[in-house]
């Protein structure tokens, strides 16, 4: 498993791709803890691997983005606590505090333009998980209405499986399903309004849920509308470009993609990444959150 911090107070129990969960110290083995902490690395996955050494300043980046976004979507509940003085200092900048919730096993996507996945299904079969779309659309084209098309979450290591809203509701419950849809789709709505108000389209984004044990409300955790969980394109480029490559690209680790694929076969270890296309991915997360916040 990846490199963590010891933090004092704090015991680490589960770490991912990106990000270090820990619980209070103390607890009794198998106890419920009252909060986790949530600290964002500066490690980069790519490939399903996560490579060295990773962007500098990534996960203060990414966690200033979710903090940002989650002061602004204060219409639904969100499982940040307040971080409190006694937060260990090599991590305050990159780490939230959070509630502990019952999460939901879906992961909630929602794809305002046609990329990626979507798009290779669409050259098939005209259609974005199942769901037919007009014909004609072309690469990086805006859809007629956002898609929501969850995904059932895979186990640690393997891939995210796409489902339909009826498997869902074969999950969660209608009523859970229902909301998970509906949340997610008006906060894509209301994200996008403000990305574009700042020059910057939103072109997809994932969301993750779950229930607050105290109050049954169904609540946003995980990072939020980051370049890691979501798709932006900066919208001067976009209208301007005709060539998709170019008016498609994004404030995230493309750049980091780009440069594996050229320089790796996908077998064995990746290569080490140079130094200039570490920094140059950091200066490209840091963009995004600039023109977001107007800095």
């Amino acid at each position: 498993m990846s490199e963590y911090a010891e933090l004092p107070g704090w015991t680490h129990f589960y770490s991912g791709k990106v990000r270090d969960l820990y619980r209070p110290a103390g607890l009794a083995e198998g106890a419920p803890a009252p909060e986790i902490l949530v600290v964002a690395s500066d490690r980069v996955s790519a490939f399903d691997h996560v490579l060295s050494p990773g962007i500098p300043e990534k996960g203060e980046l990414l966690t200033s983005l979710s903090n940002w976004w989650f002061e602004r979507l204060d219409f639904v509940p969100n499982h940040l606590l307040p971080l409190g003085e006694d937060l260990p200092a090599p991590v305050a900048a990159r780490a939230m505090r959070a509630k502990s919730l019952d999460m939901f096993p879906i992961e909630a996507v929602v794809r305002g333009y046609l990329t990626g996945s979507g798009w290779a299904e669409y050259q098939v079969s005209q259609s974005v998980c199942g769901i037919p779309l007009p014909a004609g659309l072309q690469n990086g084209d805006r859809l007629p209405e956002p898609l929501y098309t969850p995904a059932f979450k895979a186990q640690l290591g393997e891939h995210d499986e796409n489902i339909t809203f009826e498997r869902s509701i074969e999950l969660v419950g209608i009523e859970d399903a229902t909301a998970l849809r509906d949340l997610s789709l008006e906060i894509f709505r209301r994200a996008s309004a403000i990305a574009e108000e700042r020059g910057v389209i939103l072109a997809d984004t994932k969301f993750e849920f779950g229930r607050d044990p105290e109050t049954g409300a169904i609540t946003i955790a995980d990072e939020v509308l980051t370049s890691d969980s979501s798709r932006y394109w900066d919208a001067d480029i976009y209208a301007s470009e005709t060539d998709p490559a170019a008016r498609m690209a994004s404030f995230d680790k493309q750049i980091v993609r780009d440069w594996l694929a050229a320089n790796w076969d996908k077998t064995g270890t990746p290569p080490e990444l140079p130094l200039d296309i570490r920094e140059r991915t950091a200066a490209r997360y840091r963009e995004l959150l600039e023109r977001l916040r107007g800095a």
